[in-house]
């Protein structure tokens, strides 16, 4: 038997739970894995070994870079990982298996009260409880998990940003938190260090959304800056045609640009993180940039097919990562 949240501080029994087998089949727009809460049976409030567990099930079962990431990092660090990914996957199935954005913006609402809790010494949901013990363990604080909270609600709201500053400020709420988690469960908290991971943190946010321009567009969502459409001459009609225009591929090409350089701004962070970090930040900014070169590969038509890093790409991003990790636990490493 499977719990499943009215709210995010109650939890109660509904039906079994769901596998790849039982999920029903959906079109390729709409496809999205089920929820955390139906793949895992939620543990009782109190138990922090159960709740442990539960955050570990849901990042490995939602995420195939998590399993790669967390062997690159110590086993001291993989569980503070799980938790913080969970804390993010729940609020963003709360928002997406909601009826409507009322529905979402009042289950974020409810998610938002038990961080509060959580950081006031109250976590009552075992993800919380996950949480409060990474927060006890390494000092990370509430104001990133606020922020991730806040741009899952600008998600319900808002649809289209004027400019690059606006999709900037968006970006800073719903990818750079996750950057300076990460870098303070090792202990950093120096502000040039959590700015060069916020370039990363956005060029992965950026390439993401030109890899689902068509994506986004079904669901009623344009992320590309209008100030730049208009410069270039391109228009929301353009973005539900089969193939993209000559003006839209110049567009895209330009915005993959912009996320080049925020990988260049942030790039020298592989060598100064804290060393344990180095080798999961070296992968996601390689990955980060062999998405740009596929979506240039593409022909910046995003369109007509969404682009993915091939197999043997992620492999050998993932191998030269494993390298890197040898190599900083022995103690040669950069």
């Amino acid at each position: 038997m499977v719990v499943e949240p009215r709210f995010p501080g109650q939890i109660v029994p509904c039906g079994p739970r769901m596998s790849s087998e039982t999920i029903p089949a959906t079109t390729s727009a709409s496809r999205r894995d089920p929820a955390a809460w139906r793949l895992a049976t939620v543990p009782a409030e109190g138990d922090l070994e159960a709740a442990r567990a539960f955050c570990r099930q849901v990042a490995a079962r939602h995420y195939e870079n998590f399993t790669v990431a967390t062997r690159l990092v110590p086993p001291r660090l993989r569980q503070h990982l799980a938790n913080v990914y969970a804390f993010a996957r729940w609020a963003d199935d709360l928002a997406d298996e909601a009826a409507g954005p009322d529905e979402a913006l009042a289950n974020l609402a409810a998610w938002q009260k038990e961080l509060d809790d959580c950081f006031a010494g109250r976590p009552r949901h075992p993800i919380l409880m996950a949480v409060a013990d990474t927060a006890r363990a390494t000092g990370v604080g509430r104001e990133p998990f606020a922020d991730l909270l806040d741009a899952f609600r600008q998600d319900q709201v808002r649809t289209r940003y004027a400019n690059r500053a606006e999709l900037l400020d968006y970006c800073r709420r719903s990818a750079d938190p996750v950057g300076r988690i990460v870098l303070a469960l090792e202990g950093c908290r120096d502000p040039a260090l959590f700015a060069m991971s916020d370039a990363i943190c956005t060029g992965l946010q950026l390439v993401n959304f030109w890899q689902d321009i068509h994506r986004d567009r079904r669901a009623g969502r344009v992320y590309l800056p209008a100030a730049d459409m208009a410069a270039f001459a391109v228009t929301e009609a353009d973005l539900d045609a089969p193939r993209a225009s000559p003006a839209l591929r110049a567009l895209v090409r330009h915005e993959v640009a912009w996320a080049r350089e925020c990988f260049d701004r942030g790039g020298p962070l592989v060598g100064r993180a804290p060393r344990a970090l180095r080798p999961a930040i070296a992968m996601f900014l390689g990955g980060g940039r062999a998405m740009a070169a596929a979506i240039e590969r593409a022909g910046c038509d995003t369109l007509a097919r969404r682009p993915t890093v091939g197999q043997l790409q992620k492999l050998a991003l993932a191998g030269r990562a494993a390298w890197m990790t040898v190599c900083t636990r022995a103690g040669s490493g950069p």
